[in-house]
């Protein structure tokens, strides 16, 4: 048997070491991943002016109040990732405290979910720059008058950007953080710069009230503008898939924190700037095209295209940056038999997982592709991408109870340790759960009837119950078709809590 781990399940080895991935990157680089996947530009752009027709001029207070269970969340993903860095996290972590079946609907419905976010992000990427080539004067290209409402046209410019992410993807995380920094640079300035403009300029009168969650409408607004709010907080986790390629396993703590900070400052900055500037019908009409409408307002052309230019550069970036961490949690399951082997292959040269990446982007295409001759798949897409509350919901709260079980000895051994380890992931877990649990009662509740539409509550509800579904199945297949070891003696006995990962042959201890 292996060295132990600090909480006393004892780690059975794994045989041969696996091939390891290269450690290229600091806590630096570990913050632009986290923030180019949480795409803060694109939420601001796209979902403020949706979350403004649910709860007012409240927007500062309920992106503040989702903070606080997302905080707790990042703390038993922190807690957890100091004991075991692995490129499944979640998928190996639940899978090892809870159970292995748990583990792997976290891994499969992280896959999904991020697929199918890939896949419509892809359109609205390319959508963005046909946009952007209009406001340049660019209407045609040879042969091809250019059309930002034509699915075919969005989604085959949105390909071309999403291979080309990949490309870069597959060269090293240092490269694909390095220019992600560059965009991040880009769209924070342009993004600051306008915001600042606009808190001095505007001539809506500021209100303290726009603070106060208790000034919000309703619980039902309550509850909906959580759920919208949670949803432009989701992907900070993505730095912890990439703990075995950091210098320290502790600085992909340190950068998934720093993120949700800086998420939570520009958050705030911007929805009290559109409000200084946007009476709250232009706020919420003008959801879908909320940073383009509020710059229009604050400037003319071409100065008014600079937000439409960052909001590009967010989406390519997120395409990016939602790959990275997906192939990494498809190569820890193909580590563990759960899925095949080829999902493991490292590029020679760089030491990434290139073929899951590769995987991950043809899939992606592919559905992509579908949806453009499949009406049912558009709307499947669009009904997961308003769905993936409830399925973000369910697996935030498996790793916090994963993580409140395993670090509850501190309870009685360090109460300041248990309340970040245990007391604050339960936390934000159970609040997480109410609203995930509420957003499946609205599709429910919404319709007596089944309807093949994204706007169907019980087709909305379908898929996240299609996606846990699949998920069962794949995992009896891997249970046994496979015969995969990790169902046999769960996470650990597959191969090793960090035996796994590369990063180190003996488990690291958790300090109290």
């Amino acid at each position: 048997m292996a060295a132990t781990v600090e909480d006393g399940g004892p780690v059975p080895s794994s045989g041969s070491a696996p091939e390891t991935m290269r450690r290229s990157v600091g806590v630096g680089a570990v913050v632009v991943i986290a923030a180019s996947s949480t795409a803060a530009t694109t939420s601001i752009g796209i979902g403020l002016g949706l979350m403004a027709g649910v709860v007012g001029l409240h927007l500062p207070a309920i992106m503040l109040l989702a903070f606080l269970p997302v905080l707790g969340i990042a703390c038993g993903y922190g807690r957890l990732n100091r004991v075991e860095p692995d490129a499944g996290s979640s998928y190996r972590w639940v899978g090892r405290v809870l159970s292995p079946w748990l583990g792997f609907l976290t891994g499969w419905v992280n896959i999904l979910t991020t697929i199918v976010f890939m896949a419509y992000t892809t359109t609205v990427t390319g959508s963005a720059l046909v946009q952007l080539a209009g406001k340049a004067g660019l209407h045609a290209l040879p042969g091809v008058l250019l059309d930002p409402d034509s699915s075919v046209q969005c989604t085959l410019i949105g390909m071309l950007v999403l291979l080309a992410a990949t490309v870069v993807a597959v060269r090293g995380l240092d490269l694909a953080a390095a220019l992600q920094k560059y965009l991040l640079i880009f769209e924070y300035a342009v993004l600051i710069a306008f915001c600042g403009y606009g808190l001095v300029a505007g001539d809506q009168p500021f209100s303290l009230s726009w603070y106060n969650p208790f000034e919000i409408p309703s619980l039902s607004a309550l509850a909906q503008g959580m759920v919208l709010a949670v949803f432009c907080y989701w992907g900070f986790e993505s730095v912890f898939s990439v703990g075995e390629e950091v210098h320290d396993p502790k600085d992909a703590t340190r950068g998934g924190f720093r993120s949700l900070l800086l998420m939570l400052g520009l958050f705030l900055f911007a929805g009290t700037a559109f409000q200084r500037v946007l009476p709250l019908d232009e706020l919420a009409d003008n959801g879908a095209t909320g940073l383009a409408y509020f710059a229009d307002r604050l400037a003319h052309q071409p100065l008014a295209a600079l937000p439409l230019v960052a909001l590009t550069c967010s989406a390519a970036a997120s395409l990016q940056a939602s790959v990275i961490p997906t192939a990494r949690g498809a190569l820890a399951m193909g580590r563990d038999g759960t899925l095949g082997r080829v999902w493991t292959r490292l590029h020679p040269r760089h030491r990434t997982p290139s073929t899951a990446t590769w995987l991950i982007t043809g899939i992606a295409l592919a559905l992509a592709t579908l949806s453009l001759v499949i009406p049912t798949v558009t709307e499947l897409i669009s009904a997961t991408v308003n769905a993936i509350g409830i399925v973000v919901a369910l697996y935030y709260a498996l790793v916090a109870i994963a993580s409140a079980v395993r670090f509850r000895h501190l309870l009685r051994e360090n109460l300041a340790e248990a309340l970040k380890a245990v007391v604050a992931p339960l936390l934000g877990g159970a609040v997480l759960l109410l609203v995930g649990g509420y957003l499946a009662w609205t599709f429910y509740d919404s319709t007596d009837h089944f309807e093949l539409a994204a706007d169907n509550g019980w087709f909305e509800l379908s898929v996240p119950a299609l996606m846990i579904g699949s998920g069962v199945l794949a995992a009896a297949w891997s249970r046994w078709g496979r015969r995969s070891p990790y169902f046999a003696s769960g996470a650990s006995g597959a191969s090793g809590a960090s035996g796994a990962s590369g990063a180190s042959s003996t488990p690291a201890a958790d300090p109290a």
